[in-house]
């Protein structure tokens, strides 16, 4: 029962900050999946992977929750949203069959490297400036392979890198947040299967995993994370986030040293 619950904290955790910032709730998923599964004796060998695997499927449902609330605000280009997702799509799987290669060790690295990354820019507050018109349907596909691509690997909804590729296509950055949520979709998608089939008959995965997800995690954190989703996705249009961003940062820091030092 206590992992119930605990999967269940996480899931709205994950899901009202998803929400809030766009970004899919991976960022904390992760680490702390990590922290339970290390806690239940779960081999280590498998740890990391079952962790990105069962993010990626908890963001499909943080990311429509999420999307949802965000297009009631107009809040959604969903223009973009179809131009990239056939990119998305393809750069997600290819991310997810690279990740089932690379070693639980060197995974947690990429991931805890690329968490200092992202907190970094959020605590500085750093946006490139508003410089170019969106790019047509080939540019589209491009940014939205690579970006497929790496939020994969390390099993986040993408926010980190499209917030600032809207914001520099001259997106304003609550609408940039909004669209960002929605492209969160076809990322965990992709994400998904892949991490299914990569895992699909691998050897020291814990009863109940279907390939890299461990379906008791996704249960109970995608029912949690659902309902708070929203929650974070209507503050975002309500008030002044930039405060509850930096605190925010801080977190990340925090999970992202102490991934590394266990790691390493």
């Amino acid at each position: 029962m206590e992992w119930v619950v605990a999967y269940i904290a996480l899931g709205a955790v994950a899901g009202f900050l998803g929400g809030l910032f766009g970004i899919g709730g991976g960022f904390v998923l992760v680490p702390v999946l990590l922290m339970l599964y290390d806690t239940q004796h779960f081999p280590d060998e498998s740890q990391m992977h079952l962790a990105l695997g069962t993010s990626m499927a908890v963001i499909v449902f943080t990311a429509f929750s999420s999307a949802y609330k965000h297009h009631q605000h107009q809040g959604v280009n969903w223009r973009v949203v179809r131009d990239i997702t056939p990119g998305i799509l393809a750069g997600s799987a290819i991310g997810a069959l690279l990740a089932s290669v690379i070693s639980s060790r060197m995974l947690g690295i990429i991931f805890a490297l690329f968490v200092l990354f992202a907190a970094t820019q959020i605590l500085l507050d750093l946006h490139p400036k508003a410089a170019r018109p969106l790019p047509g349907r080939v540019g589209m596909t491009l940014a939205g392979t690579f970006t497929g691509w790496l939020s994969s690997v390390v099993a986040i909804g993408g926010g980190t890198l499209v917030v600032p590729f809207l914001v520099w296509c001259n997106t304003p950055l609550r609408l940039a947040i909004g669209t960002s949520a929605a492209i969160g979709f076809p990322i965990a998608v992709g994400g998904t299967l892949g991490y299914i089939a990569t895992g699909w008959g691998a050897h020291a995965l814990p009863a109940s995993s279907l390939g890299y997800v461990y379906l008791p995690a996704l249960l109970w954190a995608a029912s949690a994370s659902v309902m708070t989703a929203p929650l974070g996705a209507k503050f975002t249009h309500s008030m002044n986030i930039h405060l509850l961003r930096r605190a925010f940062a801080l977190v990340l820091l925090a999970l992202a040293a102490k991934l590394l030092l266990k790691v390493l």
